[in-house]
């Protein structure tokens, strides 16, 4: 199956950072390409430093979602599909909305669009956007090194909630501040959320998902807040981290040989459509992030619709001739089509 895009374009560079309204296509993003001049630090590591506070969090947020997942056969049913509706919601906040809209603003949403994926993010509660998305762009500019806030080197457990436990190499913190971060200041939604995040988190993440399933139809606030809100949030995180884990590790490289991210069609279908990661680290600017349009990528589906709902717009969109030239360059042999 594929996508059916009402006004893709391929936008082209501009001298000057865009207007907050149109601050995710204008221009040419180059914070996303990977930075072949980046060397790391000789000599020896900086000693990791644990921060206990996210090890207990999280500890008793997994210990919590074991919980509510034995609640899961004593729960409505209207529960189970609020359940999956705020998972999908929390999701296209993080694919939607923080990857593909802010971190490397491959097509423009309009402000209704944007105000729902801010909302949604907050319920995936995985930082504001303006900070996902500045660890984002330093991922993808120095993937695989020190200055990666995830890097897949150092193992699968560190790229996938590791990261989260120890303080960030100062590596990280160096070459974050040193981007350009104009868009995500010029934008009134993000700037917002991250003046209100707490509160907006507190409200979307744990309060709303919790007080629907009891108050509409009666669920115990148990099964509501321990399925609803604490399993939810723990499954939303999990596979969002299965892309800067899985994704970097197990797969094809059809597109390029050369680097670690891989196409992986488990994490595609839980994540939304992430999982198409070699093609993504080689093309990061295509709203798709991937060639197969809808093909395991709700993403790109949900997308789609907002486009012909004229709702998003200028999604760019690489061609099939840039592809085919580089999967016969620098790609394993591995490519199918579709």
């Amino acid at each position: 199956m594929t996508s059916r895009v009402t006004q893709a374009t391929v936008t082209t560079i501009q001298q000057k950072p865009p207007a907050p309204e149109e601050v995710t296509a204008n221009g040419v993003m180059t914070d996303d390409l990977f930075d072949e001049s980046y060397r790391e630090k000789e000599g020896p590591k900086p000693p990791m430093k644990i921060v206990w506070r996210n090890v207990i969090a999280m500890s008793l947020l997994h210990i919590g979602a074991l919980y509510g997942m034995t609640l899961i056969p004593s729960a409505r049913f209207y529960t189970w599909m609020w359940s999956l509706f705020c998972f999908v919601c929390s999701a296209l906040g993080i694919t939607a909305g923080a990857h593909r809209l802010w971190s490397h603003r491959s097509y423009k949403a309009k402000l209704p669009l944007r105000i729902f994926l801010v909302m949604a993010s907050s319920m995936s509660f995985q930082n504001d956007v303006y900070e996902w998305a500045r660890d984002h762009r330093v991922h993808h500019k120095y993937s695989e090194t020190d200055a990666d806030p995830h890097n897949a080197s150092r193992g699968f457990f560190f790229s996938h909630i590791g990261w989260l436990l120890v303080r960030k190499h100062p590596d990280v913190i160096e070459k974050g501040s040193k981007l350009d971060l104009s868009d995500l200041k010029a934008d009134k939604i993000v700037m917002f959320q991250r003046r209100f995040y707490k509160t907006s988190v507190l409200l979307m993440c744990f309060i709303t998902p919790t007080v629907v399933p009891w108050y509409f139809w009666g669920e115990s606030l148990k099964n509501a807040f321990y399925i609803s809100a604490i399993w939810r949030y723990a499954l939303t995180l999990n596979f969002t981290w299965l892309v800067n884990s899985a994704a970097h590790m197990y797969g094809n490289r059809p597109y390029d040989k050369f680097i670690n991210p891989r196409e992986n069609l488990l994490v595609a279908l839980g994540a939304c459509g992430e999982g198409f990661h070699n093609y993504h680290h080689t093309f990061p600017y295509d709203y798709s992030t991937s060639e197969f349009g809808w093909h395991f990528n709700f993403t790109t589906f949900f997308i789609d619709c907002m486009c012909f709902l004229g709702l998003a717009t200028s999604c760019r969109k690489v061609s099939k001739e840039t592809v085919l030239a580089r999967r016969l360059r620098t790609g394993d042999g591995s490519h199918r089509s579709g």
